[in-house]
């Protein structure tokens, strides 16, 4: 398989690394509005793959590829999506599909006209201690689940420039934890109150930015079940990614190991990490890579898609009614989603 690969940034060249790993992929064709970070790109990977550059992105699809990644810029993602629906192509697509409702449901119709896959990268459905906490609440081993915590947590703010771009923190990080309560429980979420706070040395780049650097959602499940999430982008002590599942049976936690950012303040607790989690790319490793096969897999037709784009428009529904409330400080309702 010749897959394509547009965005030679971070995620981009972490995805590339991982598909030159992955049987039945035969070369990779790289492009970039930066010919050269491209040429990196292709460079570092040429020794497990065949790799060359596309010229620009547009190019990428008249180069024979087979499926396309997109890991460029969220702007990008609509046109890029709906150009490879056009073309006929699977593609992968980091999150979100567009960073509003409209341009959302307007990529998710060319893919539907076009009867084309489109996987989203919600990469937390492919860890292996999601994975096992879904499995335990739909084996009903915590009984009946009241209470759900999640918290995400970046080491440090990233740059103004990101900033200015990402949609906001509740867009752009909380919305994994929308999607994961989703998949998890499958429920929807009706309702949400949300908060934010920014403070410290970085208050004026989140300020310029329209954005809060901490924040708090509560959620309420169509079955009643409440739901915290928290995020921040000031978590010093490492990168934080935790969920906990509390039930009448029983409580499971994910991501506690023991590389979790976090000190005991027990006199017999667990001491803290020598090594703790530096940033989403380390944390997530096998997520990526497992979620890479998938997607080559369901291009191949060998499995059905495990997480469609539409699934991207639930959750940024989700993220607008935390917006909304957030502005307003109310509580908000989540909109139904539109028919497919």
């Amino acid at each position: 398989m010749r897959i394509g690969v547009v965005g030679a940034g971070r995620i981009g060249a972490h995805h590339a690394e991982t598909l030159a790993s992955l049987g039945g992929v035969e070369e990779l064709v790289i492009a970039d509005t930066d010919p050269h970070r491209a040429a990196d790109v292709a460079a570092d990977v040429a020794a497990r793959v065949r790799a060359r550059t596309a010229p620009s992105p547009e190019a990428v699809f008249d180069g024979g590829a087979d499926a396309i990644v997109i890991a460029a810029t969220t702007a990008a993602h609509p046109a890029l999506i709906a150009r490879a629906a056009r073309a006929g192509l699977p593609a992968f697509c980091e999150k979100p599909v567009a960073l509003d409702i409209p341009g959302t449901l307007r990529a998710l119709r060319e893919v539907d006209a076009a009867g084309t896959l489109l996987q989203l990268g919600f990469q937390r459905r492919f860890d292996a201690g999601f994975l096992a906490a879904r499995t335990a609440l739909r084996a009903g081993r915590l009984g009946r689940v009241h209470t759900i915590r999640a918290v995400t947590s970046d080491p440090a703010p990233p740059p103004a420039a990101f900033l200015a771009r990402s949609g906001g923190l509740i867009r752009d990080c909380l919305v994994h934890d929308f999607d994961a309560v989703r998949w998890l429980t499958g429920r929807e979420v009706t309702e949400v109150y949300a908060r934010g706070a920014t403070g410290g040395a970085s208050a004026a780049v989140f300020e310029e930015a329209g954005d809060v650097d901490t924040a708090a959602v509560l959620l309420t499940l169509d079955d009643g079940t409440l739901v915290t999430a928290t995020a921040t982008r000031c978590n010093g002590a490492g990168y934080d990614v935790r969920m906990e599942l509390s039930g009448e049976l029983d409580q499971w936690i994910v991501g506690l190991d023991a590389r979790t950012p976090a000190t005991s303040a027990e006199p017999a607790g667990p001491p803290p990490p020598a090594r703790p989690w530096t940033g989403f790319l380390e944390r997530f490793a096998p997520a990526y890579r497992a979620e890479l096969a998938a997607f080559v897999r369901a291009a191949h037709g060998e499995a059905p898609n495990p997480c469609p784009g539409r699934e991207g428009l639930h959750a940024l529904l989700v993220a607008e009614a935390c917006e909304t409330s957030r502005r307003e400080n109310r509580p908000v309702r989540v909109a139904a989603a539109p028919p497919a």
